[in-house]
Parts: structure tokens; sequence; C-alpha cells
């Protein structure tokens, strides 16, 4: 997720161990821990849900296409099929 290293996260773990204290620590580190927990199942539930949206657009863009065309296959054999106008024909 954040492009930490183990010496980055050493120092920010001293730097909260003389901010806080050794006994605050541990319930700061439980309390974060739930947050992450929490910012997870949110940005799992927006994935699931965008999703979700994007199939059901996709399908409702797909029946109106499907729709379409066959309402243009409707008017082109909707009168018995192709008239010939006799272009081309010789007539004797």
């Amino acid at each position: 997720m954040f492009d930490i290293g183990f010496q980055e996260l050493v120092i920010i773990f001293v730097i909260a161990l003389l901010v806080f204290g050794p006994e605050k620590l541990p319930e700061i580190g439980r309390t974060l821990g739930k947050w992450m927990i929490e910012i997870r199942r949110g940005i799992q539930n927006a994935k699931v849900q965008m999703e979700s949206e994007f199939e059901e657009t996709e399908k409702k863009h797909a029946e109106e296409e499907a729709k379409s065309v066959s309402g243009e296959k409707e008017e082109i054999d909707g009168d018995g099929g192709t008239k010939e106008t006799g272009e081309g024909k010789d007539k004797d």
C-alpha cells in the first residue's frame, strides 16, 4: 500500500514510542489496526458496488443496442422483405 521499508517503520515506531510512551503504544496500535481494517472493508465494499453498477450499466447498454438493431431489422423486413425495383434487369 505505502512504499515504506523496514528502516522507516523502525523510525516511526521509535518516534511513536517517545511521543506516546510505552503504556499507550499497544492501545494506539490496536486502534490503528482497527481503523485499517475498517478502511480496507470500505474500499472493498466500494469496489464491489462499483463493479456491480458497471455490469448493470453494460447489460442495459447491451439490451438497448440489441433493441435498436432488432428495430432496424424490423423496418427492413417488416414490409415483407426487400423490394425488387427492376433496375438492372432486362425486360423483353
